[in-house]
């Protein structure tokens, strides 16, 4: 049975996803956002703070940026729990067959790919640093830069990991049961992956021409998922990919404002190198990934039949 067809280990009615997305978005949207409105009411002491920050506008507040990135993260961790309680209970399968296919979680090929992707993106950073050093101001404060590392390594994966398995995991496997092949999962679930992102700042200051970036991003995590059978190539990328954003380079105008070593005080501006990682990096990832784990027959997983397994038919 491959990753798309665990869906069929459970019930598949339309209701229960309408049912799922409900709670993930409670989870997510509003019971998460309810610290962080808290905070921003403490801070301001009236009504309209807590409006502003069921906004997000918490920024304005003066929140703390280590606090307001625990708080966010919160926010992510609650919808992870409601989309998990989802796949239990309203579709009665394992939280596990929204990660995975294999027996077991493999945890080393997280950790492979979270390595490769760290090394990947500190490289390009200090490429930047390299050919433009005045663009770059030193920011490291001790105790602050420790907060942040903690926060950064314990939290940050939950954000990514809710993202990862919503939708390489539950929406993909919900969008094959739907459509009955491979294709349409992967092409759909990189799109609204990369127009969630067309909230983010950077698309305010670069345009939309960013959102290549970002729906090729998804497509890329889509691709290791269907190839490997399984989240985990795609979830340890991720990871790495915000921790480093976190920790490493910072500016006023990224999603991520942190206490990190370095402030970017370049204006940012759309060029052919916003597209390198799509066009250049990524396939090269891709690349290695498959000798390492000896993909085949690519065409047939990326675009091909989800249909019942025999076994589930006979169980149905």
């Amino acid at each position: 049975m491959n990753f798309l067809e665990q869906a069929y280990k459970g019930k598949n009615d339309w209701w229960r996803y309408l049912l799922t997305f409900f709670m993930i978005v409670l989870g997510w949207q509003i019971i998460g956002v309810i610290p962080l409105s808290v905070v921003a009411f403490q801070k301001t002491g009236t009504m309209e703070g807590f409006i502003e920050a069921s906004e997000d506008a918490f920024m304005g507040l003066g929140i703390n940026s280590s606090l307001y990135l625990t708080l966010m993260i919160l926010t992510f961790i609650f919808g992870l729990l409601f989309l998990l309680f989802g796949v239990h209970f309203i579709h009665n399968r394992g939280g596990k067959t929204i990660v995975t296919s294999r027996s077991k979680i493999d945890f080393n090929r997280i950790l492979f790919s979270f390595a490769l992707w760290f090394l990947i993106a500190c490289g390009a950073i200090a490429w930047g640093y390299f050919m433009e050093p005045e663009m770059y101001v030193w920011n490291f404060k001790p105790l602050p830069f420790f907060i942040l590392l903690l926060i950064s390594f314990i939290l940050l994966p939950f954000q990514t990991s809710f993202e990862e398995l919503l939708f390489r995991g539950y929406a993909m496997q919900g969008m094959g049961v739907l459509f009955k092949n491979a294709l349409m999962p992967l092409i759909l679930t990189s799109v609204i992956f990369g127009l969630l992102h067309s909230f983010n700042p950077e698309v305010q200051k670069l345009g939309q021409g960013i959102m290549v970036y970002y729906i090729g991003t998804g497509l890329m995590f889509g691709i290791c998922t269907l190839m490997d059978e399984g989240t985990e190539l795609a979830l340890g990328m991720h990871a790495a990919n915000n921790i480093v954003a976190a920790l490493i380079v910072t500016s006023d105008w990224m999603v991520f404002q942190t206490d990190a070593l370095l402030i970017d005080t370049s204006e940012p501006s759309l060029s052919t190198e916003t597209f390198i990682p799509v066009f250049v990096v990524y396939p090269i990832v891709l690349l290695i990934f498959s000798k390492k784990y000896g993909w085949k027959n690519w065409l047939e997983k990326l675009s091909g039949p989800v249909v019942k397994p025999f076994e589930e038919i006979q169980e149905s």
